[in-house]
C-alpha cells in the first residue's frame, strides 16, 4: 500500500490495495492514515454495494441520512443523484456532514456510480491545519465558544432545498433540528484541535448577536477557504473518497448541467464532540 499527500495541505491518495481485498494488517494501516490525513482519496476500486457496506462496517456503525433516499437494495446507502433535468445539486456548498446532529457522524465513505463526461468535482478542506495557521491569540479567544448547528434552514418546511428541483427527492422534512458543539473541538482519535464550524450548518455563536455571529464567521470561513487547506478531487470510475466529517469540509461542484451523476454514500456514526485541550 502507497500512502501519499494528495496536496501540499489537503487529504492523501492511497494506491496499491483493492478495498474490497483489504486484509487486516491493511485495515489497521488505513485507520492510522485516516486519523493522520482526515481524508483518503482511491482510484480504480472494485467495491459493488454489499463490499461497500462490508468496508463500512469495519470502521464502525452506519448512521442513516435524515433527508436522502436510499437505494432500493441497501437502505444503509444513500443516493447522491442529479438527474439530466436537474439544476440544482446536493452538497454544492461548503459543509460538514451532519454537524446538525447531537452526535455528529464521524466519516462519509463516497464511491462514483454514474459520473458526468465533464465537470462534478468535490472540494475539501482540512480543518486541523486552518486551525493551527490562527494565530495563538485569536485560537484563545476562540475557546470556550459554542456554535449552533441546524438543518432547518435547508431540509425543513420552507428551507432552501425544499423550493428547488431536489424537493422531490428529499425527505425527513419532521425530522429537522439543531445541536450545539464548541466552536474548537478535540478530535476524539488525533487528539488535536479542530475548527468545528463550516457555511452549511453553522447559524451562529451561542449567546452572541446575529451581526456579532456573521461577523466573526465570516472571517473563520475566508481563513478557511485557502488554498494551502483545500484541494480538489476529480472523480473517475472506481473512485471513492473516504473523509472525517470532524476535521473536514467539502463541497459539490454544479458545473455539469444537462448531465447526470450518482454517488453512494454510507455515513459512519460518530459521538459527542467534547472541547479543545
Amino acid at each position: 500500500m502507497d500512502i501519499t499527500p494528495y496536496s501540499a495541505g489537503c487529504g492523501a491518495l492511497v494506491a496499491g490495495v483493492q478495498l474490497a481485498d483489504l486484509d487486516d494488517k491493511g485495515l489497521e494501516v488505513l485507520r492510522r492514515a485516516y486519523v493522520d490525513h482526515g481524508l483518503l482519496f482511491f482510484r480504480e476500486q472494485n467495491l459493488p454495494p454489499e463490499e461497500h457496506l462490508r468496508f463500512a462496517r469495519r470502521f464502525g456503525d452506519i448512521v442513516v441520512n435524515k433527508f436522502f433516499k436510499t437505494t432500493d437494495a441497501f437502505p444503509e446507502i444513500a443516493e447522491v443523484r442529479k438527474e439530466k433535468t436537474q439544476e440544482m445539486n446536493i452538497g454544492g456548498g461548503w459543509h460538514t456532514d451532519h454537524s446538525y446532529d447531537d452526535e455528529p457522524a464521524m466519516g462519509s465513505i463516497l464511491v462514483a456510480r454514474g459520473l458526468p463526461t465533464t465537470g462534478g468535482d468535490t472540494l475539501f478542506a482540512n480543518l486541523y491545519a486552518a486551525y493551527e495557521a490562527l494565530s495563538p491569540g485569536f485560537q484563545k479567544m476562540l475557546a470556550g465558544l459554542r456554535a449552533v448547528h441546524s438543518n432547518r434552514h435547508l431540509y425543513g418546511e420552507g428551507g432552501y432545498y425544499r423550493q428547488t428541483d431536489l424537493s422531490e427527492q428529499l425527505g425527513g422534512i419532521d425530522r429537522v433540528g439543531d445541536a450545539v458543539h464548541p466552536v474548537v473541538v478535540r478530535h476524539p482519535q488525533s487528539g488535536r484541535n479542530v475548527l468545528y464550524v463550516n457555511p452549511g450548518h453553522t447559524i451562529g455563536i451561542e449567546g452572541w448577536s446575529k451581526e456579532e455571529s456573521a461577523a466573526l464567521l465570516k472571517f473563520l470561513y475566508k481563513h478557511v477557504d485557502q488554498p494551502q487547506f483545500t484541494c480538489r478531487f476529480h472523480w473517475e470510475p472506481g473512485s471513492i473518497a473516504f473523509w472525517d466529517n470532524r476535521c473536514t469540509w467539502h463541497m459539490a461542484e454544479n458545473d455539469y448541467q444537462g448531465q447526470f451523476r450518482l454517488m453512494h454514500r454510507i455515513t459512519l456514526k460518530g459521538s459527542a464532540l467534547g472541547e479543545a485541550a
